[in-house]
Protein backbone atom coordinates (compact mmCIF):
# COMPACT_ATOMS: atom_id res chain seq x y z
CA UNK A 1 0.00 0.00 0.00
CA UNK A 2 0.98 3.41 -0.88
CA UNK A 3 2.06 5.90 2.24
CA UNK A 4 -0.51 8.43 3.01
CA UNK A 5 0.45 11.35 1.17
CA UNK A 6 0.58 14.85 3.17
CA UNK A 7 1.49 18.51 2.40
CA UNK A 8 4.75 19.24 2.40
CA UNK A 9 3.42 22.58 4.85
CA UNK A 10 1.39 19.80 6.72
CA UNK A 11 4.71 17.62 7.20
CA UNK A 12 6.39 20.93 8.80
CA UNK A 13 3.68 21.56 10.52
CA UNK A 14 2.86 18.54 12.55
CA UNK A 15 6.59 17.68 12.63
CA UNK A 16 7.25 21.36 14.43
CA UNK A 17 3.87 20.84 16.65
CA UNK A 18 5.62 17.55 17.77
CA UNK A 19 8.57 18.56 18.37
CA UNK A 20 7.95 21.31 20.80
CA UNK A 21 5.44 19.26 22.65
CA UNK A 22 7.80 16.11 22.83
CA UNK A 23 11.37 18.54 23.68
CA UNK A 24 8.77 20.69 27.10
CA UNK A 25 8.38 17.46 28.12
CA UNK A 26 11.17 15.19 28.25
CA UNK A 27 13.94 17.85 27.97
CA UNK A 28 15.13 17.55 31.86
CA UNK A 29 16.04 13.55 31.29
CA UNK A 30 17.88 14.74 28.64
CA UNK A 31 20.00 17.31 30.49
CA UNK A 32 20.78 13.78 32.88
CA UNK A 33 21.76 12.14 30.04
CA UNK A 34 24.13 14.72 28.87
CA UNK A 35 25.82 15.15 32.39
CA UNK A 36 25.88 11.23 32.76
CA UNK A 37 27.68 10.69 29.49
CA UNK A 38 29.72 13.71 30.07
CA UNK A 39 31.31 12.72 33.63
CA UNK A 40 34.51 10.60 33.35
CA UNK A 41 36.07 8.13 35.96
CA UNK A 42 37.76 9.81 38.94
CA UNK A 43 35.10 12.86 38.22
CA UNK A 44 31.48 11.21 38.90
CA UNK A 45 29.11 13.84 40.29
CA UNK A 46 26.04 11.76 39.82
CA UNK A 47 25.31 7.76 40.22
CA UNK A 48 22.45 7.92 38.40
CA UNK A 49 19.61 9.63 36.38
CA UNK A 50 17.34 10.72 39.41
CA UNK A 51 20.65 11.48 41.38
CA UNK A 52 21.17 14.04 38.60
CA UNK A 53 17.97 15.25 38.41
CA UNK A 54 17.74 15.41 42.30
CA UNK A 55 21.31 17.14 42.90
CA UNK A 56 20.30 19.93 39.83
CA UNK A 57 16.79 20.53 41.44
CA UNK A 58 19.16 21.12 44.99
CA UNK A 59 21.91 23.51 43.41
CA UNK A 60 19.63 25.19 40.34
CA UNK A 61 16.30 25.57 40.78
CA UNK A 62 13.70 24.00 39.17
CA UNK A 63 14.36 25.49 35.92
CA UNK A 64 18.16 24.28 36.12
CA UNK A 65 16.84 20.78 34.58
CA UNK A 66 15.82 23.34 31.58
CA UNK A 67 19.05 24.80 30.58
CA UNK A 68 19.87 24.81 27.26
CA UNK A 69 15.85 24.09 26.46
CA UNK A 70 15.27 27.28 24.68
CA UNK A 71 18.06 26.25 22.08
CA UNK A 72 16.08 23.18 21.18
CA UNK A 73 12.84 24.38 21.37
CA UNK A 74 13.79 26.51 19.08
CA UNK A 75 15.58 24.57 16.77
CA UNK A 76 13.39 20.96 17.08
CA UNK A 77 11.05 22.55 14.81
CA UNK A 78 13.09 23.24 11.75
CA UNK A 79 14.99 19.57 12.66
CA UNK A 80 11.85 17.44 13.30
CA UNK A 81 10.39 18.78 10.48
CA UNK A 82 12.96 17.92 8.12
CA UNK A 83 13.37 14.54 9.25
CA UNK A 84 9.64 13.58 9.42
CA UNK A 85 9.29 15.31 5.65
CA UNK A 86 12.76 14.31 4.11
CA UNK A 87 11.60 10.28 5.12
CA UNK A 88 8.43 10.86 3.58
CA UNK A 89 9.64 12.14 0.70
CA UNK A 90 12.26 9.57 -0.06
CA UNK A 91 9.69 6.83 0.77
CA UNK A 92 7.21 8.26 -1.67
CA UNK A 93 10.21 8.40 -4.43
CA UNK A 94 11.34 4.96 -3.86
CA UNK A 95 7.92 3.10 -3.55
CA UNK A 96 7.42 4.50 -7.37
CA UNK A 97 8.25 1.54 -8.82
CA UNK A 98 7.12 -0.97 -6.81
CA UNK A 99 6.66 -2.24 -3.79
CA UNK A 100 8.38 -0.21 -0.30
CA UNK A 101 10.96 -3.39 0.11
CA UNK A 102 12.99 -3.24 3.21
CA UNK A 103 16.14 -1.96 2.15
CA UNK A 104 14.19 0.86 0.48
CA UNK A 105 12.65 1.77 3.71
CA UNK A 106 16.07 1.35 5.17
CA UNK A 107 17.38 3.92 2.20
CA UNK A 108 14.86 6.29 3.20
CA UNK A 109 15.57 6.54 6.89
CA UNK A 110 19.38 6.85 5.55
CA UNK A 111 18.25 9.75 3.77
CA UNK A 112 16.18 11.67 6.37
CA UNK A 113 18.74 11.43 9.10
CA UNK A 114 21.57 12.51 6.60
CA UNK A 115 19.48 15.79 5.68
CA UNK A 116 18.23 16.36 9.39
CA UNK A 117 21.98 16.66 10.24
CA UNK A 118 21.97 20.52 9.12
CA UNK A 119 19.89 21.77 11.70
CA UNK A 120 20.78 19.30 14.42
CA UNK A 121 24.64 19.75 14.89
CA UNK A 122 24.97 23.14 15.74
CA UNK A 123 21.75 22.68 17.73
CA UNK A 124 23.41 19.84 19.62
CA UNK A 125 26.71 21.93 20.27
CA UNK A 126 24.74 24.73 21.57
CA UNK A 127 22.51 22.36 24.06
CA UNK A 128 25.37 20.67 25.27
CA UNK A 129 27.25 23.53 26.50
CA UNK A 130 24.61 24.57 28.32
CA UNK A 131 23.52 21.40 30.05
CA UNK A 132 26.88 20.64 30.87
CA UNK A 133 27.65 23.77 32.54
CA UNK A 134 25.85 23.39 35.77
CA UNK A 135 27.99 20.09 36.14
CA UNK A 136 31.58 22.13 35.66
CA UNK A 137 30.03 24.95 38.13
CA UNK A 138 29.19 21.78 40.16
CA UNK A 139 32.34 20.54 40.59
CA UNK A 140 34.11 23.10 41.27
CA UNK A 141 31.99 23.54 44.64
CA UNK A 142 32.18 19.64 45.63
CA UNK A 143 35.05 18.42 43.67
CA UNK A 144 37.68 21.17 43.61
CA UNK A 145 40.43 18.72 42.56
CA UNK A 146 38.87 17.93 39.35
CA UNK A 147 39.11 22.07 38.61
CA UNK A 148 42.49 23.17 37.13
CA UNK A 149 44.53 25.40 39.28
CA UNK A 150 43.68 29.14 38.64
CA UNK A 151 40.58 28.43 37.07
CA UNK A 152 38.47 31.29 37.51
CA UNK A 153 34.51 30.06 37.86
CA UNK A 154 32.23 32.49 35.02
CA UNK A 155 29.07 33.13 34.37
CA UNK A 156 27.17 30.66 32.20
CA UNK A 157 27.09 31.83 28.79
CA UNK A 158 24.16 32.41 26.89
CA UNK A 159 22.99 30.37 23.23
CA UNK A 160 23.82 34.07 21.99
CA UNK A 161 27.12 34.31 23.52
CA UNK A 162 28.18 30.97 22.94
CA UNK A 163 27.03 31.26 18.89
CA UNK A 164 29.05 34.81 18.30
CA UNK A 165 32.26 33.29 20.59
CA UNK A 166 32.22 30.32 18.21
CA UNK A 167 31.84 31.97 14.90
CA UNK A 168 34.42 34.34 15.88
CA UNK A 169 36.88 31.58 16.90
CA UNK A 170 36.72 29.11 14.39
CA UNK A 171 33.79 29.95 11.73
CA UNK A 172 31.04 28.38 10.58
CA UNK A 173 32.92 24.81 11.05
CA UNK A 174 32.80 26.14 15.27
CA UNK A 175 29.05 25.22 14.91
CA UNK A 176 29.37 21.94 13.44
CA UNK A 177 32.09 20.94 15.49
CA UNK A 178 31.20 16.37 15.67
CA UNK A 179 29.15 16.67 12.38
CA UNK A 180 31.31 13.19 11.42
CA UNK A 181 29.76 11.44 15.10
CA UNK A 182 26.45 13.45 14.75
CA UNK A 183 26.00 11.46 11.13
CA UNK A 184 27.16 8.21 12.68
CA UNK A 185 24.32 8.71 15.08
CA UNK A 186 21.46 9.88 13.76
CA UNK A 187 22.04 7.83 10.06
CA UNK A 188 22.03 4.81 11.65
CA UNK A 189 19.53 5.88 13.87
CA UNK A 190 17.07 6.83 11.00
CA UNK A 191 18.06 3.75 9.15
CA UNK A 192 16.53 1.48 12.20
CA UNK A 193 13.84 3.78 13.32
CA UNK A 194 11.68 4.63 10.32
CA UNK A 195 11.45 0.99 8.93
CA UNK A 196 10.84 -0.51 11.97
CA UNK A 197 8.06 2.11 13.07
CA UNK A 198 6.13 1.36 9.70
CA UNK A 199 6.10 -1.86 10.15
CA UNK A 200 5.10 -2.08 13.74
CA UNK A 201 2.45 0.66 12.34
CA UNK A 202 0.81 -2.05 9.70
CA UNK A 203 0.47 -4.57 12.38
CA UNK A 204 -2.27 -2.27 13.90
CA UNK A 205 -3.99 -1.30 11.12
CA UNK A 206 -7.84 -1.33 10.38
CA UNK A 207 -8.14 -3.75 7.73
CA UNK A 208 -5.64 -3.77 4.45
CA UNK A 209 -6.10 0.10 3.62
CA UNK A 210 -7.48 1.36 7.25
CA UNK A 211 -4.94 3.68 9.13
CA UNK A 212 -3.74 2.69 12.59
CA UNK A 213 -5.33 3.78 15.54
CA UNK A 214 -3.62 7.23 17.01
CA UNK A 215 -2.43 4.45 20.03
CA UNK A 216 -0.91 2.02 18.01
CA UNK A 217 1.13 5.00 16.28
CA UNK A 218 2.24 6.32 19.80
CA UNK A 219 3.46 2.72 21.15
CA UNK A 220 5.16 2.45 18.02
CA UNK A 221 6.82 5.35 17.83
CA UNK A 222 7.84 4.29 21.56
CA UNK A 223 9.02 0.95 20.85
CA UNK A 224 10.55 1.98 17.46
CA UNK A 225 12.30 5.00 18.88
CA UNK A 226 13.96 3.27 22.28
CA UNK A 227 15.25 0.69 20.06
CA UNK A 228 16.84 3.04 17.75
CA UNK A 229 18.62 4.72 20.68
CA UNK A 230 19.86 2.43 22.82
CA UNK A 231 21.32 0.91 19.30
CA UNK A 232 23.45 3.91 18.75
CA UNK A 233 23.66 4.77 22.13
CA UNK A 234 27.59 4.52 22.16
CA UNK A 235 27.81 6.58 18.94
CA UNK A 236 26.34 9.32 21.28
CA UNK A 237 28.55 8.97 24.15
CA UNK A 238 31.42 10.34 21.25
CA UNK A 239 29.24 12.92 20.25
CA UNK A 240 28.39 14.76 23.55
CA UNK A 241 32.01 14.23 24.29
CA UNK A 242 33.62 15.53 21.13
CA UNK A 243 31.44 18.60 21.55
CA UNK A 244 31.70 19.18 24.70
CA UNK A 245 34.20 22.14 25.38
CA UNK A 246 34.65 22.75 29.32
CA UNK A 247 36.68 20.21 31.26
CA UNK A 248 37.55 19.92 34.57
CA UNK A 249 41.30 19.53 34.98
CA UNK A 250 41.41 15.14 35.42
CA UNK A 251 38.97 14.57 32.21
CA UNK A 252 40.57 13.65 28.84
CA UNK A 253 40.66 15.67 25.89
CA UNK A 254 39.58 14.63 22.69
CA UNK A 255 40.97 15.41 18.86
CA UNK A 256 38.44 13.19 16.86
CA UNK A 257 36.21 9.85 17.04
CA UNK A 258 38.80 7.12 16.97
CA UNK A 259 41.19 8.93 19.53
CA UNK A 260 38.26 9.47 21.67
CA UNK A 261 36.81 5.75 21.12
CA UNK A 262 40.34 4.51 21.86
CA UNK A 263 40.78 6.61 25.19
CA UNK A 264 37.48 5.89 26.71
CA UNK A 265 38.08 1.93 26.05
CA UNK A 266 41.59 2.16 27.98
CA UNK A 267 40.08 4.24 30.78
CA UNK A 268 36.44 3.79 31.01
CA UNK A 269 36.04 0.28 29.44
CA UNK A 270 33.17 -0.47 27.09
CA UNK A 271 30.86 -0.30 29.78
CA UNK A 272 30.59 3.62 28.87
CA UNK A 273 29.46 3.50 25.81
CA UNK A 274 26.32 2.63 27.34
CA UNK A 275 26.46 5.47 29.78
CA UNK A 276 23.13 7.39 29.79
CA UNK A 277 21.58 4.88 27.45
CA UNK A 278 18.27 4.39 29.35
CA UNK A 279 17.93 8.13 29.36
CA UNK A 280 18.11 8.15 25.70
CA UNK A 281 15.41 5.86 25.33
CA UNK A 282 13.50 7.68 27.60
CA UNK A 283 13.89 10.93 25.83
CA UNK A 284 13.17 9.38 22.44
CA UNK A 285 10.50 6.90 23.11
CA UNK A 286 8.04 9.62 23.96
CA UNK A 287 9.31 12.02 21.35
CA UNK A 288 8.52 9.60 18.66
CA UNK A 289 5.65 8.66 19.94
CA UNK A 290 3.93 12.28 20.33
CA UNK A 291 5.85 12.87 16.67
CA UNK A 292 3.95 10.03 15.06
CA UNK A 293 0.96 10.69 16.90
CA UNK A 294 0.59 14.47 15.38
CA UNK A 295 1.91 13.32 12.08
CA UNK A 296 -1.08 10.47 11.59
CA UNK A 297 -3.95 12.67 13.38
CA UNK A 298 -2.85 15.66 10.72
CA UNK A 299 -2.68 18.05 13.19
CA UNK A 300 -1.10 19.98 10.27
CA UNK A 301 -3.42 19.47 7.52
CA UNK A 302 -6.80 20.81 10.02
CA UNK A 303 -4.64 23.91 10.85
CA UNK A 304 -4.36 24.67 6.81
CA UNK A 305 -7.84 23.67 6.24
CA UNK A 306 -8.70 27.20 8.88
CA UNK A 307 -6.86 29.50 6.26
CA UNK A 308 -8.96 30.94 3.94
CA UNK A 309 -8.71 29.53 0.65
CA UNK A 310 -7.71 31.38 -2.68
CA UNK A 311 -10.43 32.74 -5.49
CA UNK A 312 -10.11 30.30 -8.52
Amino acid sequence: MADKQISLPAKLINGGIAGLIGVTCVFPIDLAKTRLQNQQNGSRLYTSMSDCLIKTIRSEGYFGMYRGAAVNLTLVTPEKAIKLAANDFFRHHLSKDGKLTLLKEMAAGCGAGTCQVIVTTPMEMLKIQLQDAGRIAAQRKLMPETVAAGTVETKSPTAMQLTRELLREKGIAGLYKGLGATLLRDVPFSIIYFPLFANLNNLGKRGVDGPAPFYVSFVSGCLAGSTAAVAVNPVDVIKTRLQSLNRGSTEDTYSGVTDCIRKIMRNEGPSAFLKGAYCRALVIAPLFGIAQVIYFLGVGEFLLSLLPKKDN
